[in-house]
């Protein structure tokens, strides 16, 4: 469990430190942020959470969304007899 420390006296809390905007995300992933809205709407994409009107993915959610993603290459299919 991760713990928070109180920021010095005058600074303020810097609450987004861990979460990561839409095209912040859509330029790391190297895809349009039209893309990630499609995904979200069809739930196939990384988890993410609204803020107004802005869009908000947590850096460690994405990550194992990514290794989510992970495919094993299915063996080469041969033709004909062996």
């Amino acid at each position: 469990m991760q713990t928070t420390t109180a920021a010095p006296e005058g600074q303020p809390l810097n609450l987004l430190a861990d979460w990561i905007s839409r095209d912040q995300l859509a330029g790391e992933l190297g895809v349009a942020s039209d893309t990630l809205a499609r995904w979200e709407a069809r739930h196939e994409g990384p988890p993410c959470t609204r803020i107004g009107r802005k869009v908000f993915y947590r850096r460690t959610s994405v990550e194992a969304w990514i290794r989510a993603q992970e495919q094993v290459c299915p063996a080469p299919k041969t033709r004909g007899r062996r």
